[in-house]
C-alpha cells in the first residue's frame, strides 16, 4: 500500500467508504480545505456538492455534513465542485477540481476501462490496485491550489430544512412526503407511481 497510514482521518474515510480510491482523496482534500478556510465543521457548516461520486463520502466524514442533518445539499450537475458555507458568518469557499484524474493519469484510465469491461488479466487487476493506491497518495500530497481552483464566494444560504408530513400513495400504499406527492384525478401518488401512470 502506498498510503501514509499515519493519516488516521483518511483511514476513517476509507473505512466508511469501503475502499481506497482517488475519489475519496479528492473529497478528503476538499473537506480539509473547507475546515482550514472557514475554521468550522459540522452543524455550523453547510456543504453543497455538485456530483454523487466517491468524493462525497469523504466530504461527509471530514466535515460532519450529512443529508440526514440537512447540511449537505446535492445538486446533480456532474461537476467536481464543492461549496462550503459558514452558516454563522455567511463566509463561503467554492472549490472546483483543476484536472480530471484521466488527464493526470491516462494509463490508469485505460486500466480502469479494462477492469470494467471484464477483459482485465490478473496482472492488470493487480496493477490497477497499485496505481489506484499510488494516485490516491499523490492526491493527498498535492498542494491545495494545484488540485483545486479555490475561490471565496458569496452565496445565499438556503432556508432551514423543513419537516413534512407523509401521506400514503393510493397506488402502492407506501408513505411519501407530502411535498413530493403528486395528485392526479383526486389520487395521491408517489413519484415512481406517477411516472408509471404517465407512461400509460
Amino acid at each position: 500500500m502506498f498510503l501514509n497510514t499515519k493519516n488516521r482521518k483518511f483511514l476513517d474515510v476509507v473505512k466508511f467508504h469501503g475502499h481506497i480510491c482517488p475519489g475519496t482523496a479528492i473529497g478528503y482534500m476538499a473537506g480539509k480545505i473547507a475546515i482550514k478556510q472557514l475554521n468550522i465543521t459540522d452543524e455550523k457548516l453547510l456543504t453543497i456538492v455538485e456530483n454523487d461520486s466517491c468524493s462525497i463520502d469523504a466530504v461527509q466524514v471530514i466535515t460532519g455534513c450529512t443529508f440526514g442533518k440537512g447540511n449537505l445539499i446535492f445538486k446533480d450537475h456532474g461537476k467536481h465542485v464543492y461549496t462550503f458555507i459558514n452558516k454563522n458568518t455567511g463566509d463561503a469557499v467554492r472549490l472546483s477540481l483543476n484536472k480530471n484524474i484521466d488527464e493526470m493519469y491516462p494509463e490508469f484510465d485505460m486500466l480502469r476501462d479494462k477492469i470494467f469491461s471484464g477483459s482485465a488479466s490478473s496482472k492488470d487487476k493487480m496493477e490497477f490496485e497499485n496505481q489506484k493506491n499510488e494516485i490516491t497518495q499523490k492526491i493527498l500530497d498535492m498542494p491545495y491550489d494545484e488540485l483545486f481552483n479555490i475561490k471565496t464566494t458569496e452565496i445565499e444560504i438556503p432556508d432551514k430544512i423543513q419537516m413534512f408530513q407523509s401521506v400514503k400513495c393510493d397506488i402502492c400504499g407506501e408513505l411519501v412526503a407530502v411535498h413530493r406527492a403528486r395528485i392526479k384525478k383526486g389520487s395521491v401518488m408517489c413519484i415512481p407511481c406517477f411516472d408509471e401512470y404517465l407512461k400509460t
